[in-house]
């Protein structure tokens, strides 16, 4: 009897496949001292196996429904319907029925209760299911229990509830479900409270909803509740709502949906002291369960009942610190355009490579800007200095600066640390003047560069087991002087400083903005340009060959590579194809992360740009861009040039615009290359790592080589020299990744867990704008092309782009559109450089746009005031 029915009191932690999340959550809550929860049992899910297991045909409606796919909601509501069906009319087994009579009697049979279902993919750390199955109130006597519980099992296939498990990827044979039943509470009032603020994350703010009768009202809309914020035992908001609706129980069972009088309505629904008295109750169940929660509670004559509590799934977890002070992280993410999770060997190699305070959570990386933003001296700069990568980070510090509760700021020097706004237009410095006509500086750095990975790919070949782990360390040395080498930095400061000289300048002269937009078209070496206008002609190559084409409209597999020579043309196809690789083959999206496959290692990612390139473009297609772009800039520094010479002082201010524009021909191009230069490097200690990777899966320590990207560096040394791990590791680091993989990384968030949004502050917009940074000029309509996954690009030309952020691998699709779109970006990272040089009208960091924009819509992209229309 008892592994078919348990007590709240006789349910442990090790039995969640028997009662389901919220079974198991109520029997942890019952054991809490001082926490009140409504009496109850559990009938196991071991119930709904005996009513079902010799049933044909429920089972093989369940195979059809693991068939199906989400978007084939008309057959998933049909099979859902017949499988509720079945379940309602099965005969509930003879000895659950006598289970739950025992208990009920115990209890007192003449109660009311309410019947809810608790599956065992329910109410867990990372998927709530929450309101996914059905609850039924005030249900009394025995026979009516017994319905609802059929019910309760029924509803294990709503469709809403088959949808989110499919979205989840939950196997529906795999979820059972077990049938609460538990003493009726008849609440005064009633709501919900969170023990993390919901719109904000702040782990310090508990939030309470408040409304008169049964919680129903509320978790179905039905009414409006009071929501009060309580911070450290004070309460900061309160907002009173209009409560016109209540739903109360009825003596005779069901439920009723009441009018309040009015002169009630507008009434606070708790006193402040039970609001401060329930923010205790939160804050102990949180500090019980370990996490924050969302809770369900009810007030009956000065009692508060906790009916349920789950952990909150949606909190972006916090970067930890090792102290108690207030810290604010920005995302390293949003800036290196990459949002998505790191493996921990990729964060490892990151956090190996940069000087920068990191720190991890989420799968990303955050650093700690605390200190500059505490200094006058560096505040300013910092905020600047971000604001250029995305303003909707700068926006979002100002306001945490602006608060000056949360950070302790030291008070140097603030006069002598603020640099002078007239400073910002002077002409460039001494060390921008050294530069100015000496292209070749950009081409030694480029040759040291190369020569130092040619020597990495030597050396690293004669390197094993530990020595390989020490050599790696050593040559990361060398990375970060390359990163960091002080003439690099120059270079690109040169340009960048130039660009923001000739903006500022030309406006302020000729009234035109962004002039230097059209400057920076066409500029020599920059490598990630040219790998768009190398892909082009690759596609050249192949044109001539229909049996080539033909054969890669079908590969699947990654050696497609060596078929490739039983065809005419098969074998210059292979050559070039290689020749590209051996240049670019190292890079991928997301290509910070050192565990991502790159494309030498997965080339089947590179035939679908191939083939559009053969259909959208005439052969040459990439000399005639590049060329078409040069023309353009020498153009418009022509007729600027002219334009200045009519003003007062016009050759002076010609002769130094002239000076500006050779510094962002000369040097604006070297801005990409860094990044190429440490993603060859990751890509030969990658190659390293996997030979290591192949010995351990043959020794039998690991199952695959990509197991080992589920490891620190640390770590990973640490087995390559023992032959030994804990496999558990890997498993347990593997489910948090999928857990991350759901998670949205906030741009800027502090050690409160608070999630700062940052806003863009712009007027005399059209009233239906999708407001963004205007990165590269231009007006653009055309189809907007929503995609998520650069491989899945059908793309034709007059297609805008539209997606989460563009990294270097994306600037092959360049070619193919002619706006750009990105939720994350800003005025100097990789898709607006690369927008600017292609001269494609772009606007990023436009929040949600991938969500507002519909694949297929027409819109028109203002590149040079920074916002969308749909049309």
């Amino acid at each position: 009897m008892r592994s078919l029915v348990l007590g709240f009191q006789e349910v442990d932690n090790t039995q969640l496949l028997l009662v389901g999340g919220k079974g198991l959550n109520l029997g942890k809550l019952s054991q809490i001292e001082g926490i009140q929860v409504p009496e109850g049992f559990c009938i196991t899910t071991v119930g709904y196996h005996q009513a079902l297991e010799q049933n044909q045909t429920y089972h093989a409606l369940l195979d059809q429904l693991t068939m199906l796919k989400v978007e084939d909601r008309d057959q998933i509501g049909e099979i859902s319907r017949k499988i509720r069906q079945i379940i309602v009319e099965a005969e509930i087994p003879s000895d659950v029925v006598k289970a739950v009579s025992h208990y009920l009697t115990q209890l007192g049979d003449e109660h009311a209760y309410a019947v809810r279902s608790s599956a065992t993919a329910e109410d867990l750390p990372h998927a709530s299911f929450a309101g996914q199955q059905d609850t039924y109130l005030n249900i009394i006597g025995i026979e009516a229990i017994l319905q609802h519980i059929s019910k309760c099992w029924a509803s294990l296939f709503t469709d809403r509830a088959v949808i989110y498990r499919m979205q989840n990827g939950f196997d529906h044979s795999q979820v059972y479900l077990s049938v609460i039943v538990q003493r009726m509470v008849f609440p005064q009032a009633s709501g919900i409270l969170f023990t993390a603020d919901p719109i904000t994350s702040n782990r310090k703010l508990l939030s309470i909803d408040a409304s008169f009768g049964l919680g129903e009202a509320l978790v179905s809309g039905l009414v409006s509740a009071d929501g009060y914020k309580v911070k450290q035992e004070k309460i900061v908001d309160k907002r009173i709502a209009t409560k016109k609706l209540a739903i109360y129980g009825l003596k005779e069972g069901g439920t009723e949906t009441r009018q309040i009088e009015i002169d009630q309505q507008e009434t606070q629904t708790l006193t402040e002291q039970q609001i401060l008295q329930l923010a205790r109750i939160g804050r102990q169940i949180e500090a019980y369960f370990g996490c924050p929660q969302d809770i369900e509670w009810c007030l009956t004559e000065d009692t508060f009942y906790i009916v349920q509590s789950r952990p909150i799934t949606t909190l972006f977890p916090i970067p930890e610190a090792n102290d108690q002070e207030n810290h604010v992280y920005v995302s390293v993410g949003h800036q290196q355009m990459m949002t998505d999770p790191m493996k921990p060997l990729g964060l490892a190699f990151y956090l190996l490579t940069t000087p920068a305070p990191m720190r991890t959570a989420g799968g990303r990386l955050f650093v700690d800007v605390t200190p500059s933003l505490a200094s006058s001296g560096s505040r300013e700069m910092i905020i600047e200095a971000l604001g250029k990568s995305d303003p909707l980070i700068k926006d979002a510090l100002i306001t945490i600066v602006e608060r000056e509760d949360f950070i302790k700021f030291s008070a140097d020097n603030e006069k002598a640390s603020t640099p002078s706004k007239s400073n910002t237009s002077l002409p460039p410095s001494d060390s921008q003047v050294q530069l100015e006509n000496d292209p070749t500086i950009v081409s030694d750095l480029i040759k040291s560069n190369q020569a130092s990975i040619e020597e990495l790919q030597q050396i690293i070949q004669t390197k094993s087991g530990a020595e390989l782990f020490d050599f790696i360390l050593e040559d990361m040395q060398q990375l970060k002087k390359i990163l960091f080498n002080p003439q690099s930095m120059r270079v690109i400061m040169a340009a960048m400083d130039a660009s923001a000289w000739i903006n500022e300048k030309i406006n302020e002269w000729l009234g035109e903005k962004n002039a230097a937009d059209t400057l920076s078209q066409s500029v020599q070496g920059n490598i990630t340009s040219e790998m768009g206008l190398a892909l082009l002609n690759l596609a050249d190559v192949i044109r001539p060959y229909p049996e080539v084409i033909d054969y890669l409209q079908q590969v699947k597999d990654e050696n497609f590579l060596n078929e490739l020579v039983s065809f005419e043309g098969g074998q210059e196809t292979q050559d070039a194809f290689y020749d590209y690789l051996s240049k670019y083959g190292m890079r991928c999206t997301g290509e910070i992360d050192l565990t991502r496959t790159r494309w030498s290692e997965k080339p089947t990612t590179l035939v679908p740009m191939i083939l559009s390139n053969i259909k959208n473009f005439k052969p040459n297609a990439g000399h005639r861009k590049f060329e078409q772009g040069r023309q353009e800039a020498l153009k418009k520094e022509q007729e600027l040039l002219d334009r200045l010479k009519q003003l007062p002082d016009g050759e002076q201010k010609a002769n130094e615009t002239k000076r500006m524009i050779d510094l962002i021909r000369n040097f604006s191009g070297f801005r990409e290359y860094p990044k190429y230069g440490m993603v060859n490097r990751y890509f030969v200690y990658k190659q390293a790592l996997l030979k290591e990777a192949e010995q351990l899966v043959q020794a039998g320590v690991i199952p695959e080589k990509g197991d080992i990207y589920y490891l620190t560096f640390e770590e990973l040394c640490e087995v390559v020299s023992t032959n030994k791990m804990d496999y558990q590791i890997i498993s347990k680091r593997k489910e948090e990744y999928k857990l991350f993989e759901k998670l949205t990384p906030p741009r800027v968030i502090t050690s409160d867990g608070e999630i700062i949004a940052g806003k863009y502050k712009r007027e005399n917009l059209p009233t239906e704008a999708i407001v963004g940074l205007a990165v590269s000029s231009g007006v653009i309509e055309g189809r907007a092309r929503v995609i998520l996954n650069m491989e899945d690009a059908d793309l034709e030309n007059r297609d805008i782009l539209v997606t989460l952020f563009t990294d270097p691998s994306w600037t092959p699709l360049f070619v193919s559109v002619k706006g750009l779109v990105t939720e994350v970006g800003g005025l100097m990272t990789h898709g607006a450089v690369i927008a600017r040089e292609y001269g494609l009208p772009a606007v990023v960091g436009v929040e949600n746009a991938t969500k507002l924009i519909k694949d297929g819509q027409r819109i028109r992209v203002h590149g040079t005031e920074g916002y969308i229309e749909i049309l």
